[in-house]
Formats: structure tokens, C-alpha cells, sequence
């Protein structure tokens, strides 16, 4: 097997070893450390063939957690098909959960806002900030508000008797 792999090692480059696919179609590799033609050790590395590899593409998703965990190192052995359909499994009850949870709380609000415990939240509006030009104003003007046409060059001047600064 070592003269087969220094053989093809030689004429193609670096052997990868295929370790599985997941369900978006990637497919992982472990490069076993080995040593090029010219003599060079070759750390042992995780890798991965994106389905689609371009990378403005790239998602968070597009890998699977359990891979990404595997690629990464926190975990010695790659993930099992039955693995992923658990956590698969297990991730669809939790959303299920949370929108049950979220429906009994919205009632339970619902419920306390027609009962009077609860009062309903207001709704505010900013009217914006003191540093704004429209702040504390109730109507904004349409019309630009420029001193282009009323502007005289030269029309001031700075203080004579030089720094305010000493």
C-alpha cells in the first residue's frame, strides 16, 4: 500500500483520503502526513471539498456542526449517518418546542393584557436628535435649507488680536 501511494504521491501530488459526505454534498478528507518528492514533511490535515467553492457563496450552514467540529479537531472520529440523524431529529423537537412555548406565552400576554395585570406596551415615535437640523420641529420642510444663493465671500472675518488660546 506505501508503494502505491508513494507512486501516486509522486505523479499527482498529495494523497487525501476520503472520509464521508454530508447531506448539502461536501465531501471530507484526512490528508495523512506524508513527505513530498522534494523531501518535505506534510503535517497530517482535515480538509473539505465545498459543493459550491465559491467563496462569496460560503454560508454558515453549509457545513453540518458536526462536521465543522471534526474538520476543526474538537473531535477524534467523524460523524456517523445515525449521528447526524439524532442531532438531526433532535433539533427539529427543540424548534418544536420553541414555537410551542412561544404561542402558550404570547396567549398567557394576550390573556393578562384583556385582564388588566399587565398594561399594554406604548409605542413611541423619536422625533429625532439635538443634533439633527429637524429636531424638535413637529413638521418637516420639503424645501432644502442651503445658504448657496445668500453666501458673499468674504463676508467674515476673524477676530483680530490673534488666539483665544494661551
Amino acid at each position: 500500500m506505501n508503494r502505491i501511494r508513494s507512486l501516486l504521491q509522486r505523479t499527482f501530488g498529495l494523497v487525501k483520503e476520503h472520509v464521508g459526505t454530508d447531506h448539502l454534498g461536501n465531501k471530507y478528507y484526512i490528508v495523512p502526513e506524508q513527505k513530498t518528492w522534494t523531501g518535505q514533511t506534510v503535517r497530517k490535515r482535515r480538509t473539505v471539498e465545498m459543493v459550491n467553492s465559491e467563496e462569496h457563496a460560503y454560508e454558515a450552514e453549509t457545513i453540518p456542526s458536526e462536521w465543522d467540529a471534526w474538520i476543526r479537531g474538537r473531535r477524534k472520529d467523524p460523524p456517523t449517518i445515525e449521528e447526524l440523524l439524532q442531532n438531526e431529529q433532535y433539533r427539529h423537537q427543540i424548534k418544536a418546542k420553541v414555537e410551542e412555548a412561544s404561542a402558550k406565552d404570547k396567549m398567557i400576554q394576550e390573556r393578562d393584557y384583556k385582564e388588566g395585570h399587565v398594561s399594554e406596551p406604548t409605542h413611541t415615535r423619536t422625533k429625532g436628535h439635538a443634533s439633527a437640523a429637524y429636531y424638535g420641529k413637529h413638521e418637516t420642510t420639503k424645501e432644502p435649507t442651503s445658504t448657496a444663493n445668500a453666501f458673499e465671500p468674504g463676508s467674515w472675518t476673524p477676530p483680530r488680536g490673534g488666539s483665544t488660546k494661551k
